[in-house]
């Protein structure tokens, strides 16, 4: 079997085309290299069971040609990341929406199952206890360009849900939840490889805001499996599962576990919202996933602890 991956040149993409290599499919990976990097994917261009792609979603003459190609389609292409969301939004607008059309409509056209990889993003403001896949979206102004991203996927699930219902595309949606390893950079915003990265430079570890804020982290070895599993599924077609961890940190508690663990004599800096992003930024007090849907599709359960997953990130940098 051939899998095409949009985003085969990012962290999660990268990772997924090793899984699928390893039981053995093919795959064509397509990035345009704008948050992509070929040192994700340096170690398989060599192999004859892959094909790299340089080029955008945006092509509809390329997509149509890579999607004709493949037997199933792992749409992961994406601007991705709040530092790129703030400082171009219209970019990250064009490629989140009309991209995600283009590669849903060329899956149609050849009637290719396809996994759209959405985001815990959708969820907005709701600081409900374990966010489960029906809760509501509570988002600020529109005005506000960080909820864009919120919005784009949104849309974005719209489409693959649409595809399904009306025109019986197999789609599947996943909602990631800070998934986090090795080949993750913290040049986007992505907060544990950040934190590594300063605290191995001795540099102060920034935390914006006070804090208090709180996340789950999911390695990205717990997260590719699952999705290729949720995509075999017959009964996940036209459904939405959320993916994440369940053990709950907050951004100070997590950037002094990483000075623990690297053994780095860095200090903390608090960094105010409006100096980190731009007047008027916007932040979710806290983000818990409920995972009991997907744990009762595959029986997912993440193996790997916070602490497991911050020693991935440094041994890889």
């Amino acid at each position: 079997m051939r899998a095409l991956i949009t985003g085969g040149g990012g962290f999660i993409g990268s990772h997924l085309a090793d899984h699928l290599l390893a039981v053995g499919d093919e795959v064509i990976l397509l990035d345009n290299l704008s948050t992509g990097r070929l040192e994700n994917v340096s170690h398989l261009r060599a192999r004859d069971d892959v094909e790299f792609v340089v080029g955008s979603i945006l092509n509809v003459d390329l997509m149509d040609d890579v999607v004709s190609r493949a037997d199933r389609v792992f749409h992961l292409a994406a601007a991705v990341g709040v530092n790129l969301i703030v400082e171009r939004p219209l970019e990250s607008l064009r490629t989140n929406i009309a991209g995600s059309e283009i590669v849903l409509e060329k899956a149609h056209k050849y009637s290719r199952p396809i996994l759209v990889t959405s985001t815990s993003e959708i969820y907005g403001k709701n600081t409900s206890d374990r966010l489960g896949e029906e809760d509501d979206r509570i988002l600020g102004s529109p005005l506000k360009s960080r909820w864009s991203y919120s919005e784009a996927k949104a849309i974005e699930e719209i489409l693959a849900y649409t595809y399904w219902r009306e025109k019986g595309l197999p789609t599947f949606i996943v909602r990631l939840f800070n998934t986090v390893g090795a080949r993750q950079t913290g040049t986007y915003g992505m907060v544990i490889p950040r934190f590594v990265q300063q605290a191995i430079r001795g540099e102060p570890l920034t935390v914006y805001g006070d804090g208090n804020q709180t996340r789950c982290f999911c390695s990205v070895l717990d997260v590719v499996p699952a999705m290729v599993r949720v995509m075999e599924e017959e009964q996940a077609q036209g459904r939405v599962f959320n993916i994440g961890g369940t053990e709950e940190v907050s951004i100070s508690e997590l950037a002094q576990r990483v000075i623990d663990l690297v053994g780095s004599e860095s200090k903390i800096r608090f960094v105010p919202y409006d100096e980190a992003y731009e007047e008027g930024f916007e932040d979710m007090a806290r983000r818990v996933p409920d995972i009991t849907r997907i744990s009762n599709l595959i029986g997912f359960a993440p193996s790997r602890t916070l602490d497991d997953i911050i020693l991935d990130v440094a041994a890889a940098i």
